[in-house]
Formats: C-alpha cells, sequence, structure tokens
C-alpha cells in the first residue's frame, strides 16, 4: 500500500505529465508558428495564482483505430474557473498540441460540465477554440458532444455572457457553437472558419480560395459579420475580450459594472457646435460625436469592420455602461441596409439581454434603395431593427444631430418605438422624406406648369424645409423632448440616463416572440 507521501508524489507527477500538453515537440511547433499555447493563453486571460483547473485528468474512452493505445493529455482541451479583473469567469482552451484539440465524446464533457457550472454560478464563459473538429474515430460520440455544446449556447443565451476566440483553425460543426455565442475574436493570419475547407471547395467547384480568403479574420469580419473582432495575435485577442467583459455584467440579473468617473460630468465640447454643415449633402464623421460625448472619448465597437454604414459598440456616460447605435455619414451616407440592420440588431438585442442602457445617435436619410437590397430581403432584415428597439426594456435614449426620414427615422429608435428620451440639435431634419423629393411630389403637377419650372420648384423646397425640415414640428408634438446646444449634448444624456436608471417596463407574457429572421 502507498504511503501518504507517495500518494502526493503520484498527484504531482501526473499533474506534471498534464502541462507537458502535447509533449515537447509538438508545443515548440505550435509557438513557432506565432500562436500561445492552451495554457499560455488561459495565464493571459486570468490574474495570476487564480486560475483552478477542473477535469485535468479525465480521458477518452475510444477504443476504435488502436485509440485505445494513443493517450491525449487533458483529452485535447483544459478547463476550469478563475478571476478577470477580479470578477469570476469559466473557460475552456482547445489545445491543438493534443491530438490537434480534436473533439471526442470525453472532450465535450469537459466543455460541457464548466458551461453548466457558469449557467449555475452566473458568471460568463469564455471558449478559447483552437481545433481540428471531430475526432472522427470516436464517430457518432464526437457529433453527439458537439450536439450538447450546442444545446447549452442556446440555453445559456441571454442568461450569461458567452464569449469565443478562434485561435487557429475551426471547421465544419466546429464553427457553430461559437456563431452562437456572443461575441467572437479572431487572429489575424492564424485563425480561420469555413464549413467546408478550401480543398473540398477545389474538389467540388473547382474554385481556387486560399485559407485567409475563405475563412479568415479579416473575411468574417468585413464580409461575413461572422466575427466581431480581428486580433493583431493571441495576447491581444485575450487583451480585448478582458476589455468586453469590464462593460457587462456577470448575468442577466445584474447591472452592468460601473466605475468611478473621471471625466467632468458636464464637459461641453465646443466643436459640436460647428461639426454640421450648412451643406446638407457634406458628411462628417460620427466617430468625432461620439467620442466628444462619452467618458474619456473611449469607444469600444464590435464590428468595426463589417457594415461601416452604422456603428455599434460600448462606451461610458459618467461611468455607467452604454450600448451605441449611430448612423456613419461618411459611409453610404449613413443609409440602413440589410447588414446594417443586421448588425444593430443583434448588439441592441444583446444590450437589451444584459441591462446595457441604449443610445441611439440618428443621422439617417433613409434605406439603402435598390433591386439587390430588395431581392434581398431589405424589408424582412429591416424589420429585425424595428422590432428590436420595441423589445427592448433597457433605458433607450435617442439624439438626432441632422436627418431623420421616413421609416429609417422610425427604425432608428424613434419614441414612437419606445424610446424614453428624445433630443435633437437645431441642425435635425425629420419629415418623411428631404424637402427635394418631397416638393417633387406634393407638387408635381404646379411645378410643370410654371412659367419658371426650376425657380417654383427651389420656392417649394424651400416651403417644405420651412415647415419640416427642422426639429421643432417633432417638439411641437411631443416627439421630441428637449432641442439642445450641441456642445452641450454630454450633460443632457448623462442627467437623462441617471434618471431612467431605475426604469422597470414589463412586456405581455408570451413563451417568445416570432421576430422576423
Amino acid at each position: 500500500m502507498k504511503t501518504v507521501a507517495e500518494m502526493i508524489q503520484e498527484l504531482k507527477n501526473r499533474e506534471a505529465k498534464a502541462l507537458t500538453m502535447g509533449g515537447e515537440k509538438a508545443v515548440e511547433k505550435h509557438k513557432n508558428e506565432g500562436k500561445l499555447t492552451a495554457r499560455e493563453r488561459l495565464d493571459h486571460l486570468f490574474d495570476k495564482g487564480t486560475f483552478r483547473e477542473v477535469d485535468m485528468f479525465v480521458r477518452h474512452r475510444c477504443v476504435h483505430f488502436g485509440m485505445d493505445k494513443v493517450e491525449v493529455p487533458s483529452d485535447g482541451v483544459i478547463t476550469g474557473h478563475g478571476l478577470v479583473d477580479g470578477r469570476p469567469v469559466f473557460a475552456f482552451a482547445q489545445d491543438f498540441t493534443s491530438r490537434a484539440g480534436s473533439l471526442g465524446e470525453m472532450h465535450a464533457k469537459k466543455i460541457c460540465k464548466i458551461m453548466d457550472m457558469a449557467m449555475k454560478a452566473g458568471v460568463p464563459v469564455i471558449g478559447l477554440n483552437d481545433s481540428g473538429g471531430a475526432r472522427i474515430q470516436e464517430g457518432v460520440d464526437a457529433l453527439s458532444g458537439y450536439g450538447e455544446i450546442f444545446f447549452r449556447n442556446s440555453n445559456a443565451s441571454g442568461v450569461i455572457p458567452q464569449i469565443s476566440a478562434i485561435m487557429g483553425s475551426t471547421a465544419g460543426g466546429a464553427v457553430y457553437s461559437p456563431a452562437m455565442m456572443d461575441f467572437i475574436f479572431m487572429v489575424k493570419n492564424t485563425s480561420y472558419m469555413f464549413i467546408t475547407g478550401p480543398d473540398v471547395i477545389r474538389s467540388v467547384t473547382g474554385e481556387e480560395i486560399s485559407f485567409e480568403e475563405l475563412g479568415g479574420a479579416m473575411t468574417h469580419c468585413s464580409k461575413s459579420g461572422v466575427s466581431h473582432f480581428a486580433c493583431e495575435n493571441d495576447a491581444d485577442a485575450i487583451d480585448k475580450i478582458k476589455m468586453l467583459l469590464s462593460y457587462i455584467p456577470s448575468n442577466n440579473r445584474e447591472e452592468p459594472p460601473r466605475v468611478t468617473p473621471t471625466d467632468d460630468r458636464y464637459r461641453t465640447a465646443p466643436a459640436l457646435d460647428t461639426l454640421i454643415s450648412d451643406n446638407p449633402r457634406k458628411a462628417y464623421d460620427m466617430l468625432d460625436v461620439i467620442r466628444s460625448i462619452v467618458d474619456g472619448g473611449v469607444f469600444f465597437q464590435p464590428h468595426e469592420l463589417y457594415a461601416p454604414n452604422i456603428l455599434t459598440g460600448f462606451a461610458r456616460l459618467d461611468g455607467r455602461s452604454i450600448g451605441i447605435i449611430a448612423n456613419q455619414s461618411q459611409i453610404m451616407a449613413g443609409c440602413l441596409d440589410i447588414n446594417a440592420s443586421d448588425k444593430a440588431s443583434r448588439f441592441i438585442r444583446f444590450c437589451d439581454a444584459f441591462n446595457i442602457p441604449l443610445l441611439t445617435i440618428a443621422d439617417v436619410p433613409g434605406y439603402l434603395p435598390g433591386s439587390t437590397q430588395e431581392h434581398g430581403g431589405i424589408i424582412r432584415h429591416g424589420a429585425k431593427l424595428l422590432w428590436s428597439y420595441s423589445e427592448a426594456t433597457v433605458p433607450k435614449l435617442l439624439l438626432i444631430t441632422r436627418k431623420s426620414f421616413g421609416g429609417a427615422y422610425l427604425a432608428m429608435c424613434s419614441r414612437h418605438l419606445g424610446a424614453d428620451m428624445a433630443f435633437a440639435w437645431p441642425s435635425a431634419q425629420i419629415a418623411v422624406m428631404g424637402a427635394e423629393g418631397a416638393a417633387n411630389v406634393i407638387h408635381r403637377k404646379e411645378i410643370k406648369e410654371a412659367a419658371d419650372p426650376a425657380a417654383k420648384r427651389q420656392e417649394k423646397i424651400d416651403e417644405y424645409n420651412d415647415l419640416f425640415s427642422n426639429p421643432y414640428c417633432a417638439a411641437e408634438r411631443g416627439y421630441i423632448d428637449r432641442v439642445i446646444v450641441p456642445s452641450e449634448t454630454r450633460g443632457h444624456l448623462i442627467d437623462a440616463l441617471a434618471v431612467m436608471s431605475t426604469k422597470r417596463e414589463m412586456k405581455p407574457y408570451k413563451k417568445h416572440g416570432n421576430i422576423p429572421l
């Protein structure tokens, strides 16, 4: 019988063996590719000395194809919990050095266990993905493992934040768990996501395409919208995950973290008074508006490269976390299109699920016209934005800086979709459409029959501008609560957010609505 000392030594030996992961050669090859190992990634994520591993000694049970003689340290995934900036978090990191981080029955059970723990504890779960995909030798057990994870992703959605980082190649069924989570981080030149890889595509369709072009970080951050962040390296991705966590609560029953403000509550921004040109067609950078208003000028943007005609991101007002949705007039004049509607809708629903107040800054001439948009379903996609704002019960603030026309006025969190407080700058134009279009519709016959059609047309444009191309008609009807001096915007928004911070709104009981997906 072993002595206690021998038992303790055996434990240490087993731990030391697990810590070597796939072995010295495999680890060296992995690091030569510019990647951190799974354990290094977890060390970078968690506060020093706080990570506690779960299921270090789990082993696979496969006996087919010689697998009974194959040992996979920690079964290719390291799981556990720790503190991130002092807050508890559960995480898993797939170990590519151990059988390519392939997912089998026990690998999946480890991930499912910490997801279950995270749900019980009400804390975020973070997945650091680096896997060759399903462990083929385990057959349907591997598929079962993916299904168990997907089921938990769905259950956890809107309850705890789920964050995924892609730090290697992720293919086939492995891409769907990250896609079901709230945010995806990818690393440039080393991480890939695709259903079928370049070799399969070449054999089936004859198309030649590289890994990077097919499913690299820049592809998914700018074209498909699958990923939210394109990061420089593994460490940069983890640092950005920490930044994201700083804005969001640990679960749907908590309020977002509030920090001690260091920025003057009533700081003015004189540059905003001259930002809007007298020429209504001249663009300006909406980022200048946002950074002038928020604490320290810090605006953290998911989907920065996707659908850039609309901006989404996190910031703080007087130390309170907020989510911002804003039209970017420099891109497509700030028009709403299919991708912008999807991008904003998903962001709104995340913020609403986790009690993060919303600030919408509108400068929108309308929905993007054209057959491509119509055939692509702009009606259905645009309806998602209307739905998401109407559904949200968090405090909702609206600021209209310039144009806000037609259905796009409604879609950008108008009072009619539940904005709690609505502000406008004196330069705001709130109408069914622009003055030129309106004059052509309303006075078509009169203009055509005039002795000088051009002069008559301009007269009617000026008339329409005087009546509607300003914020005062909407303010007279109570649709705008206050017309404000642009440079004083920050103070107005902070006071509105503070007074609405105790907002409570209950929707009619239902199992769930049927959002126009």
